[in-house]
């Protein structure tokens, strides 16, 4: 059944709010982690960004295909798990058009606003592939690749990260959010929620299980690490030749031989361009951090399924 014109914002708190929770946070982002590194995640380096948008326009003049063939391509996973950074050097190439969260004429408040707007997007394009971020949304990914009825069929990249890594980019950007959201669900509330949408009643009881109100706020977004990328299995991503799993610590630590997998499975191609921008300086494992020993052994038990399913993939492309 197509789902073209289906609403994925699902509920929305009131626009002034909305703003003003935005201008807070992005001046909470901008203190803790500085200045340079909010330009670089919010897209605003005009050094950058004009001279990448002149690439694909005359890219569009001498290359341009037909409106109607380009391919969807959707980076998913969960938030501060590297997918800007893969993102970051696929908007390198000149034939690919990236919507990321920000993009209002694609997102509304980091979500989808339709798959009809999607499949608009898609059909309008005359790059080649036209790639969208959709974090909040990749609990639907199966949705974006089956329904949208797209003539070229779509491809999708989950990325995921160390556990230990993640927790420590999501608390130092989000603080509390992740345990506050889950001990909303422990609750029974929740319902409006992105980060509840998919849960399934075992994930929901073992939340409850665990109390989350009573962890720390490493530990309750290392359970949302979990339950996240629980669902790469969970969907059946892991049984699909259109969906490719990457890690990030991988990625950093071979950018070259990580991206050319990525061009090679997109079908796009590669130069060195793309990872200009990964210093593989930049990934430091950490000491491990104070984490819920339950949540700890849930997320190491995944971990050695998501390197697994991650090795086996490469080994098959």
């Amino acid at each position: 059944m197509r789902l073209a014109g289906q609403d994925l914002t699902g509920g929305a708190e009131p626009p002034l709010r909305y703003i003003l929770g935005k201008v807070r946070r992005h001046l909470y982002w901008a203190r803790n982690e500085g200045l340079r590194k909010a330009v670089e995640e919010e897209e605003l380096n005009p050094l950058i960004e004009v001279p990448d948008a002149l690439r694909k326009r005359w890219w569009r003049l001498r290359h341009g295909v037909t409106p109607g063939s380009a391919r969807p391509v959707y980076v998913v996973g969960l938030q501060r798990s590297g997918t800007n950074m893969v993102v970051r050097g696929l908007d390198r190439a000149p034939e690919f058009e990236v919507h990321n969260e920000n993009d209002r004429t694609v997102f509304s408040r980091y979500q989808l606003r339709s798959t009809e707007r999607v499949a608009q997007v898609v059909a309008a394009s005359r790059q080649q592939f036209v790639l969208f971020k959709p974090l909040c949304d990749s609990d639907r990914v199966t949705t974006l690749l089956d329904d949208l009825g797209t003539a070229v069929p779509g491809r999708a990249v989950w990325i995921y990260r160390a556990v230990d890594g993640r927790v420590r980019s999501a608390v130092t950007k989000f603080g509390d959010h992740d345990q506050q959201v889950l001990a909303t669900v422990a609750a029974g509330g929740g319902g409006h929620l992105w980060q509840a949408r998919a849960l399934t009643a075992r994930q929901r009881e073992l939340v409850a299980s665990l109390d989350p109100a009573g962890m720390t706020p490493a530990s309750g977004s290392a359970l949302l690490w979990y339950l996240r990328n629980e669902l790469y299995f969970e969907l059946g991503l892991d049984r699909r030749d259109d969906v490719a799993l990457v890690s990030y610590d991988a990625f950093v630590r071979d950018a070259d031989a990580a991206m050319r997998a990525l061009c090679a499975f997109l079908g796009a191609r590669y130069r060195p361009a793309l990872v200009a921008h990964v210093d593989r300086r930049s990934w430091r494992p950490g000491p491990q951090l104070d984490i819920d020993p339950r949540v700890r052994r849930l997320c190491d038990d995944l971990t050695a399924r998501l390197d697994a399913a991650a090795t086996a993939g490469v080994a098959s492309r």
